[in-house]
């Protein structure tokens, strides 16, 4: 199993530390410690000799939610001063009732949270399902839209089926979901620990056979399954319960319609855009260990050991709560965007993505509205080893609709490093250097998550993403004249590049090697420092060239 199989969004997070030493690898300097991290210590010693003084920046996280207890969170949460908490009166007129600290478009009036949805293809498949399955088309009668509507119709009822294949290794996954908690449970009647890891079993040596027999058993199936030996065994079970959960939906999306989630929960008039006021301030909701990892690497929280505080832009955190378990409605993304952008976002984090986007133009508009508002939009590239150059992710930069590509988003693919899994690059990142702008890393990245002084590790270009927004939200707050177009461009014409751009990098678990510009448009790794020294020097007329490193 490659992360509970590749298909998987986030690996296993764990809360013991693989190696102080590698808590925060991603903040390291490569020349400095031999780690291809973003010199984030190096950017802030930078930062500390210049005349400047941080200005507020606001980072909108367009997530599954933030928690708001968190001890390293609460302070940093912007807060909308023209609301009066907790009145239940839209004291500012925006149409959003006690926004105070951000918006929740997944959540009823009443109360209650869209936790789970559909995939949208199958939101897609069942939507148009009666119009066109079984019946006679002649699609030269149909106009534009409608030969659109049917294509996509005929396109999502084809991905929507669930091959012998992926029967298969459901079958399987159940079968060793079963066997590993049979296992786990004997385990712990002698260890009299439930949250063992497999690197606390190895050394382990039971007294009873039966028990020795089910420890050799555990670590052979944690090894052939590619779990990571440091997921404690809650999270394992967890986390193959919830993919098993996921695969059984799938296998039965063509038979069973999505339950009527939005209707009942939300009750807005999805297809008319008009209807926009909808949701509640519940900005945490019930899901939020995603959100909550990307906001604590938005702030770059500091570790104990290095006290910069004074230095540190002075980011506020607005959480909007756009994306279920499940793939996001395009609604509540472009909804996002907006209510972002109005309330004072200059740099936008959306760690999501899917296959499908109906109401692409909803998206696309809200995007170009972000950028006529100066905002700078961070996207994380996905996790399903695709080539975006070949297969489309949305939210997309390119927009069919308006037919141009926007140029406010930078699309962040993961990288890692030789220490943490024994390349550069990721087996799970999607690539592509006509989309994918720019590297970051993404593998046991670790940052805050649920809990009042919880940490932990995920990996994914979820994690890349929020600490590009981190340095680019370091940029707007001491150089507030640069636009965003050009922090983009400093960020991304800063990036660390090896000095021969041939040089190749092995894909983990996959037969094949790679450059870097066969990842990215720059073929690079962004850099904090180096931006920061752009950003110091920058000329509009004259841009600096791309700093270089050796080569690892």
């Amino acid at each position: 199993m490659n992360r509970v199989a590749s298909s998987l969004l986030l690996v296993l997070f764990f809360q013991i530390a693989f190696s102080q030493s590698n808590q925060n690898w991603h903040w390291k300097d490569y020349e400095k410690d031999s780690v291809h991290g973003i010199s984030l210590h190096k950017a802030y010693q930078l930062l500390s000799n210049l005349p400047n003084k941080p200005t507020p920046i606001i980072v909108a996280v367009l997530d599954g939610g933030v928690d708001s207890t968190h001890n390293e969170l609460k302070n940093l949460l912007w807060t909308n001063t023209k609301e009066i908490p907790n009145n239940k009166i839209d004291d500012d007129h925006n149409g959003y009732v006690d926004d105070v600290h951000g918006w929740n478009f997944l959540g009823g009036k009443d109360g209650r949270n869209i936790d789970k949805a559909a995939a949208e293809k199958s939101r897609i498949y069942h939507r148009y399902k009666t119009l066109y399955e079984g019946k006679t088309i002649d699609t030269t009668l149909f106009t534009k839209a409608q030969k659109k509507e049917y294509q996509l119709w005929q396109n999502a009822a084809i991905e929507i089926e669930f091959s012998a294949d992926e029967a298969a290794s459901l079958q399987y996954f159940k079968a060793a979901t079963a066997a590993i908690k049979k296992l786990g449970n004997n385990i712990i009647k002698e260890l009299n620990d439930s949250n063992f890891t497999a690197l606390q079993l190895a050394p382990f040596q039971p007294l009873g056979r039966s028990t020795l027999e089910s420890k050799m058993s555990y670590l052979r199936t944690v090894t052939i399954l590619g779990i990571d030996k440091e997921a404690t065994f809650p999270d394992v079970i967890h986390d193959l319960e919830e993919y098993v959960d996921s695969k059984d939906k799938a296998a039965n999306a063509k038979t069973q319609a999505p339950a009527p989630i939005r209707s009942d929960i939300i009750k807005d008039d999805y297809e008319n855009f008009s209807d926009q006021f909808y949701g509640n301030n519940d900005f945490t909701g019930p899901s939020a260990k995603h959100g909550t990892h990307v906001a604590g690497l938005v702030a770059s929280i500091p570790d104990s050991n290095w006290k910069v505080s004074s230095l540190y832009p002075l980011i506020k955190i607005m959480s909007v709560r756009v994306v279920p378990d499940g793939d996001e409605y395009d609604k509540d993304i472009a909804l996002g965007i907006r209510y972002a952008v109005d309330n004072g976002a200059k740099v936008i984090n959306m760690s999501f993505g899917k296959s499908y986007s109906p109401e692409q133009p909803w998206v696309d508009s809200a995007i170009r509205y972000a950028a006529k508002k100066d905002v700078l939009i961070v996207h994380s590239a996905g996790n399903e080893f695709y080539d975006l150059d070949q297969k489309n992710v949305y939210p997309s930069p390119y927009s069919s609709s308006f037919n141009d590509t926007a140029n406010n988003i930078i699309t962040i693919a993961a990288s890692s490093d030789s220490s943490i899994n024994g390349s550069l690059l990721t087996d799970f990142s999607n690539f592509g250097p006509k989309i994918v702008d720019v590297m970051s890393p993404g593998v046991k990245i670790y940052s805050t998550i649920p809990g009042t002084n919880n940490h932990g590790y995920l990996d994914g270009t979820s994690m890349a993403a929020p600490i590009v927004s981190h340095i680019a939200a370091m940029i707007r707050s001491y150089f507030p004249n640069l636009s965003a177009i050009q922090v983009k461009e400093i960020l991304l014409r800063s990036a660390w590049q090896p000095v021969d751009p041939s040089t190749t990098y092995n894909v983990p678990q996959h037969e094949q090697s790679n450059t870097l510009k066969e990842i990215s448009k720059t073929g690079g790794i962004i850099n904090a420092a180096n931006a920061v020294e752009m950003a110091k020097n920058y000329n509009a007329a004259k841009p600096a060239k791309t700093q270089k490193r050796k080569n690892p």
